[in-house]
């Protein structure tokens, strides 16, 4: 229980202040060095995060125990998919694609429903579709 807890208000905490970074904050510099401090503060090195093979950053998560998770790897996919609001090209890109990876991967295993996981995997497919669309014109 206490266990419980202590990962409910860690996920609050880190809901409240990635709703700060996106709501408030305007200079895209400011937003970058943010979410550095969130990725550094909740999941870890956020230059793995970026350059790491998804295998190694599923493999990560075995330093968390098991009922922690899942949970560490919302957040995670959480702020690949708050980043995308900053980066464009090929970065956007990776990081959508990551970003449905671990909220697909979550949804398979989690024993909680969640529309607002739904939603967010259908934005990113939409976004991911229409890159795929935009490249296709362009070419």
């Amino acid at each position: 229980m206490i266990q419980q807890d202590y990962i409910l208000r860690i996920i609050r905490e880190f809901m409240e202040a990635l709703q700060l970074f996106v709501s408030r904050q305007k200079d895209i510099k400011k937003k970058e060095e943010k979410i550095i401090e969130l990725y550094t503060a909740y999941v870890g090195d956020p230059v793995f995060y970026h350059t790491a093979a998804m295998d190694d950053v599923m493999d990560s998560f075995t330093q968390w125990p098991v009922e922690e998770r899942l949970y560490r790897m919302e957040m995670l996919a959480e702020l690949y998919y708050a980043e995308t609001e900053i980066k464009t090209g090929p970065t956007r890109d990776l990081l959508l694609e990551r970003a449905m990876q671990m909220f697909l991967f979550i949804d398979r295993h989690s024993r909680t429903f969640s529309i607002e996981r739904q939603s967010k995997i259908r934005q990113i497919q939409e976004a991911m579709d229409k890159n795929v669309s935009e490249s296709k014109t362009t070419n």
